[in-house]
């Protein structure tokens, strides 16, 4: 199963050269990696460029202006040819050498869907902000109790999915409401969820990370939106066959 690897990056000059190369030494079956830059303000696209230029996996797409991790992503995602598709933020908080065995469940044919859990099986994980292990956890119990599902991390940021489950998603939020939105429609598609352990190695402020509280208020205004008030058929596009 070829595999598409989709990059959103923005104002990541100091990571992205090091994450372009993880991924081609790391992916199995990789096949694309195609870099969202989101109107970055720094040398991210250029540094891409010149991968692209030496690495023909890689496919570099320019946002026309700073339109959010979200609209990055819809962006990608709809440019990906794989058979499976996975997020890689561009900073280094997750290690692609865990990827192999983050999309091992979808090779085998055991699921749909693969979300690496930072919190289900302790690994190598940096130790930071005590109020942003909370609020994850408070997300992951509120949409937990309205999809069902005993997901134990729903904001990772290391997800993979069959190539036309996510092609067919229609992803209307902004910011970094891609988390909670998307995992209210796989749930709502019945989709083989399988949860894999991750290491962590997380930013402070200082060091680049982007995510604030208005995120987080933003995630329990969709937990409501997309579990309550959006059916299956206008979650998608087409529906997949599972």
């Amino acid at each position: 199963m070829r595999v598409s690897v989709v990059v959103p990056a923005y104002n990541e000059e100091k990571t992205i050269a090091d994450v372009l190369s993880a991924l081609i030494r790391e992916v199995p079956d990789l096949h694309e990696i195609i870099v969202v830059d989101d109107g970055s303000k720094d040398r991210t696209a250029e540094i891409a460029e010149s991968y692209r230029q030496q690495h023909p996996q890689v496919k570099v797409i320019r946002q026309p202006k700073n339109m959010g991790k979200t609209a990055a992503l819809r962006t990608g995602f709809a440019a990906t040819t794989g058979e499976i598709v996975l997020v890689q933020d561009a900073d280094l908080e997750y290690d692609p050498a865990d990827i192999a065995q983050l999309i091992e469940p979808i090779q085998k044919g055991l699921a749909d869907v693969a979300y690496g859990s930072r919190f289900m099986i302790r690994r190598a994980s940096r130790v930071l902000y005590f109020r942003h292990y909370l609020a994850n956890h408070f997300l992951t119990f509120l949409s937990n109790l309205l999809t069902d599902l005993n997901l134990s991390d729903v904001e990772t940021g290391y997800k993979a999915f069959r190539g036309e489950i996510i092609r067919n998603m229609i992803i209307e939020t902004k910011g970094f409401g891609f988390e909670i939105e998307v995992t209210a429609k796989v749930a709502k598609l019945k989709c083989r969820v399988y949860e894999v352990p991750i290491s962590y190695h997380g930013r402070t402020y200082e060091e680049g990370k982007k995510i604030g509280v208005k995120d987080g208020i933003d995630a329990l205004f969709y937990i409501f939106k997309y579990n309550l008030f959006v059916g299956l058929k206008k979650s998608f596009k087409k529906i997949p066959e599972l």
